[in-house]
């Protein structure tokens, strides 16, 4: 009898719920699922004593690089034309422009820059993403922005402000509200 568990704890507490002893398991299935990132053990039926040691990972490799989405870096906008520029290179693409507005010294903004990189990558040819760091810019670009509260993420679409979303939260909430803001204006 064979267990498959995604993880020791889970593992371990079914093993002893049991009160059995274990072996790896080995073959093509044991091989496919441990690359997985499963734990795969089966368990000895003719003997009933615990081991100290509970789990053997079988087939430790590197998860497949290929299906992770690679990030696009976002590119900055230091002026006013500079962003008018964008949005007017936008209308005529029929693009939607992401601007993420931050700080350098905001630990939030540092945290979500990876993940909208990420995010850039999902959306690449119909969505651009640009950074704004408002210590860097002047005041009117932060005015022609609206920016009270950083980190702010604006969704542009035809050169007009369309909608935001104020990163008060933990970066994946962050994330799956860009993303949902980005599905409705596409």
């Amino acid at each position: 009898m064979a267990v498959l568990a995604p993880n020791y704890c889970l593992l371990h507490r079914e093993l002893f719920r049991r009160k059995r002893s274990v072996r790896p398991l080995s073959g093509r299935c044991a091989s496919a699922a441990a690359n997985a990132g499963a734990v795969v053990l089966a368990l000895d039926s003719r003997t009933w004593r615990k081991r100290s040691r509970v789990g053997v990972k079988l087939g430790a490799s590197r998860p497949d690089m290929s299906s992770r989405p690679m990030s696009v870096p976002m590119e900055d906008i230091t002026i006013v034309e500079e962003l008018d520029q964008i949005l007017e290179q936008a209308k005529e693409l029929s693009q939607v422009i992401i601007v993420d507005w931050m700080a350098a010294w905001c630990r939030k903004c540092i945290y979500l820059k990876p993940k909208l990189e990420k995010l850039a990558a999902e959306f690449d040819p119909r969505v651009r993403f640009y950074l704004v760091d408002v210590n860097k810019v002047s005041q009117e670009l932060v005015k022609r922005g609206n920016i009270t509260k950083m980190p702010t993420i604006q969704l542009w679409k035809d050169k007009e402000w369309k909608d935001e979303v104020v990163g008060g939260q933990k970066a994946w909430l962050v994330i799956d509200e860009v993303r949902e803001m980005i599905q409705k204006h596409i």
